[in-house]
């Protein structure tokens, strides 16, 4: 062949070779042009030291009105109703809905809307929390403000922020958890020595922040909000909201319970989400409301992770990681995540939840016994434990359960609701 011909191929081999993709923007560079490559080294530059600002461009005005809408109010109306149709204060509230729903639009588009006070109560699940109940009235307010900001934020929020999100939750986090260990393992790569099968290399970086619903500073949340809503009214409302709440902290906390807590938490915590996929550039990050895990091949790097994100919480949000639930675990010791134990081959239930579940499955059946809750009710109680318990290896706590069932309950007379 030509020497002139085989010169041309070869820099029109080289000249296609350059293929450089940015998987968090989608910018590819798939040419020599040094135009692109300097544009992709800007953008690169600019999201390292302004990771807060990457998806905080567009602002958002005259939300307002489309939040008071009547057509709004009547659907979060339906939102909050969801499950508590026989409650007395929701058929009470409905049997004058539409008084409801005008009195409440009156008093939003007037500014005159005002929450009621909260009403605290205590319960052990098996952890003790303090909860905040809202008024009925103020419950249907709440997910029609969020109706509104929610389509906003879903489209900055990261992909892997599990809590209170459409198609996401716990089993969803689970699952993505154990495609990462596949990862972080190499498929299995167990540690040296090993003595059995689940002993595979890697670590977990599983952390939660200290109080965190106590200590959501208010302004610091307003400033985050205001990068994005600049509606005056809005924030007005969200403040009317937030500072409902009386807390020990002054300016701080939101309540346990309420829809708009859930949301705003998620807002909060974005700012941290970003310092750890676009500052830290860690590749296996998931956060559950305030639980948040990193994995990686190697200890040293997570030591430093955690180092650099509890200084950016307390520079940044006003809050700090536990100390003593924030900590480097190997993988070979199980991981404790959303009420599973998580090895390398199978998971199991957290001990506290099955004994919190075997608890409640006997004053079940003393109730049914008692002829204070019917036969259908009992085996609706127990389906929701199945569904859960079921994304563990527990078939036989499933099986021993339902042969209890069996011995308390004719199941010929009924179909039988729960899958073993």
């Amino acid at each position: 062949m030509n020497s002139h011909v085989m010169v041309k191929l070869h820099e029109s081999a080289t000249a296609v070779a350059r293929f450089n993709a940015n998987a968090d923007r989608t910018n590819l560079n798939c040419n020599r042009n040094p135009q692109n490559s300097k544009s992709l080294k800007r953008r690169d530059c600019y999201a390292r030291n302004n990771p807060r600002k990457i998806g905080h461009m567009k602002t958002y005005k005259h939300l307002y009105k489309d939040m008071c809408s009547l057509s709004n109010l009547d659907l979060a109306f339906k939102k909050a109703k969801k499950g508590k149709t026989h409650v007395d204060y929701v058929k009470n509230f409905e049997e004058n809905l539409n008084n409801e729903l005008q009195l409440l639009h009156t008093e939003l588009t007037t500014q005159t809307y005002a929450p009621r006070t909260l009403k605290r109560f205590t319960i052990r699940d098996p952890k003790t929390r303090v909860i905040h109940a809202s008024a009925f009235r103020d419950r249907v307010v709440y997910p029609a403000l969020v109706n509104i900001l929610e389509p906003i934020y879903e489209r900055i929020f990261i992909y892997d922020s599990y809590a209170s999100r459409k198609e996401k939750g716990t089993h969803k986090a689970v699952q993505r958890f154990d495609f990462w260990k596949r990862k972080i393992t190499k498929n299995g790569q167990k540690v040296k020595n090993a003595s059995n099968n689940n002993h595979v290399q890697g670590y977990c970086l599983k952390a939660d922040i200290w109080h965190y619903f106590d200590t959501v500073d208010h302004n610091t949340l307003l400033t985050i909000l205001q990068k994005k809503i600049q509606d005056r009214q809005v924030l007005w409302l969200i403040q009317k909201i937030l500072h409902n709440f009386e807390n020990s902290f002054a300016g701080k906390g939101m309540p346990l319970g309420n829809l708009t807590s859930q949301f705003f938490a998620n807002v909060y915590l974005n700012e941290l989400d970003y310092f750890v996929k676009h500052v830290l550039k860690a590749k296996y990050y998931m956060r559950y409301v305030d639980d948040f895990v990193i994995l990686h091949q190697e200890k040293k790097t997570l030591s430093v992770y955690k180092e650099k994100i509890n200084m950016f919480l307390k520079d940044n949000l006003q809050l700090e990681l536990h100390p003593s639930k924030s900590k480097i675990i190997p993988l070979r010791n199980g991981i404790t995540l959303l009420g599973y134990v998580i090895f390398y081959h199978y998971k199991i239930l957290r001990k506290s939840n099955r004994k919190k579940f075997e608890r409640n499955f006997s004053e079940n059946l003393v109730l049914y016994e008692k002829e204070a809750i019917s036969d259908i009710e009992l085996m609706q109680r127990v389906k929701g434990w199945c569904g859960y318990a079921q994304w563990a290896n527990t078939y036989r706590l499933r099986r021993k359960n339902f042969q209890i069932l069996q011995e308390t309950i004719n199941t010929n007379t009924i179909p039988y609701p729960i899958e073993f």
